[in-house]
């Protein structure tokens, strides 16, 4: 096929997707067999899979607009999207533990989500997290084992051939960082000089290992973006079995006793209720989730009567368990003008304690310097530069998303507590000793002309260093998570304890937060979420 005949036959399906979804989306049905509530990245899987079976009525709910935008699908336009409209653009409150600084938090508010404003990065998660996993819930086929048949089952892999890890023909394109720069491969180099051994790609053995370095792997071809939206759900909008409104903010469930009929949601400026046959998903991720569930009556009933909320099902864990990647920036002036895209195309993992079960550090390399607000006024970053962005992948410190008011406008409040746990800031002083001794290792001398931040600090400053330069790696996770203990708020088939008809498939279900970039892991729970609801409803 050549190009221009696949130019213009996308061009047709596009346009067959407008005047279908335009026809849906102004006959609104009052009833859907499934209301799948957010496009993000878990979102997006399920709503695709749902509508696989021309029998079954699907409608999809998204609170922000379209993705057909320059700055989503041109991967090097990436940064633009945060702060921007397509951005939740949450803000933590004020963390005495960050010398009192509040981190932004960016979470997409368009459709594909976070899979539609992220870096792109392809992470599939350490063998431990699914293990992990699978003994939390009881249930084996969250495993390690499990799991990468359904990797391998997805994925279109465009490196080099590797059957027993990577898989083929699937609906997610995944490539290595393309032409990675001279630095990323100098910053495996001294990895590797210091005893992190380099590895083929960041998923496969490496997430079987003790730790190790590689280019990345992302969700880039060709220099355009791979959301997991046009992955899964745009291909089946031209059918007419499933409907996606955008900018309908859901802000309530409805009820009949503990059952779930259906959602409220706000749209065109009045309120709309529609039921939901079969089942209700929630994938509105780690902050809204938690959110309707407590304004529906569904969470901590002495937070909910605060509120003078009916509690319909007391669920203490609703909102709690709050985590996140927070990293620190080490950055370096270039030797010359970088031409690269701010992408990151290196990464390493170690641990700093051989006693741990899986790497608690990760750290990324872009050509590009970056570095949070306060500490770039202190440092003043240089227009050529590149940096080694170190992360805490396995954090102790835990937070809690809490109302603030009962009605659905009224903001969270957001109790990150990022570092508050003693653990994190030793494994962040660790990190930051880590990236300047592979930053200002021989074999990257000859691409740096000076080190910016933070040079040769220790003790009470360097603890204050990484403070001032904490950021968020938007990852937020675990406010309603899978289990079986008292805290849990689903099992192991993503059901909502003590309500019928609702399940929940976002990141927020994860009991821990996994190594590494959490994109990849959202796919997965909205591929097994796909699977129970087919299996169950015999689709």
């Amino acid at each position: 096929m050549t190009r221009d005949l696949a130019t213009n036959e996308a061009a047709q399906f596009t346009e067959r997707v407008r005047a279908n979804q335009q026809k849906l989306t102004g006959n609104l049905q009052p009833q859907y067999d499934f209301i799948v509530c957010g496009s993000g990245t878990s979102g997006s899987v399920v709503a695709g899979r749902l509508a696989e079976n021309s029998d079954v009525q699907v409608l999809l709910l998204e609170a922000g607009g379209g993705d057909d935008i320059a700055t989503i699908t041109e991967a090097a336009m990436w940064p633009a999207n945060l702060g921007s409209e397509r951005d939740w653009d949450f803000h933590a409150a004020p963390n005495r533990c960050l010398n009192g600084r509040t981190l932004s938090l960016s979470m997409g508010k368009v459709l594909g989500g976070g899979s539609s404003i992220n870096a792109m990065i392809w992470a599939r998660g350490h063998k431990t997290d699914w293990d992990f996993f699978a003994d939390e819930v009881g249930d084996p086929a969250w495993n390690y084992e499990s799991i990468l048949k359904i990797y391998r089952r997805i994925e279109n892999w465009r490196g080099k051939p590797d059957p027993a890890y990577r898989g083929s023909g699937g609906p997610v394109l995944v490539a290595p960082c393309a032409a990675p720069s001279p630095i990323a491969l100098a910053v495996i180099d001294a990895a590797q000089s210091i005893g992190i051994a380099p590895f083929e790609n960041q998923n496969g053995r490496l997430m079987e290992s003790d730790g190790g370095a590689s280019i990345t792997d992302l969700r880039v071809w060709a220099g355009k973006r791979q959301s997991v939206f046009r992955s899964y759900t745009f291909p089946r909008m031209a059918q007419a079995n499933l409907t996606v409104l955008t900018n309908a903010l859901v802000t309530r469930l409805t009820f009949e006793g503990r059952r779930v009929s259906g959602v409220e949601f706000s749209y065109q400026g009045g309120t709309h209720r529609i039921l939901a046959g079969r089942e209700v998903i929630l994938s509105l991720g780690a902050m809204h989730t938690p959110k309707l569930l407590m304004q529906s009556g569904l969470g901590d009933q002495e937070e909910l009567r605060r509120f003078e909320i009916p509690v319909v099902q007391h669920l203490p864990g609703v909102g709690r368990n709050f985590q996140d990647h927070v990293g620190f920036d080490c950055v370096w002036e270039s030797q010359t003008r970088s031409l690269s895209a701010p992408a990151v195309q290196a990464t390493f993992f170690l641990k700093t304690n051989p006693k741990l079960d899986r790497p608690n550090l990760q750290t990324f390399e872009g050509d590009f310097a970056k570095s949070s607000p306060e500490n770039t006024a202190k440092f003043a970053l240089p227009e050529n530069g590149w940096g080694l962005f170190g992360t805490i992948v396995s954090p102790k410190s835990r937070g809690r998303i809490r109302l603030t008011g009962r009605n659905p406008l009224d903001p969270i409040q957001i109790e990150a507590n990022s570092l508050s746990h003693p653990d994190d800031l030793a494994a962040a002083r660790m990190s930051v000793d880590l990236s300047r001794e592979i930053g200002n290792s021989a074999i990257l001398r000859p691409f740096t002309k000076r080190e910016v931040a933070p040079g040769n600090i220790k003790g009470a400053d360097l603890d204050n260093f990484i403070r001032d330069a904490t950021v968020t790696s938007w990852h937020e996770t675990c406010t309603a998570k899978m289990g079986r203990g008292a805290q849990a708020v689903v099992n192991g088939a993503l059901k909502v304890y003590g309500v019928d008809k609702l399940r929940i498939a976002d990141g927020s279900v994860l009991p821990r937060i996994t190594t590494g970039n959490t994109m990849a892991p959202c796919v997965i729970i909205g591929e097994r979420a796909a699977e129970m609801l087919r299996a169950e409803h015999k689709l």
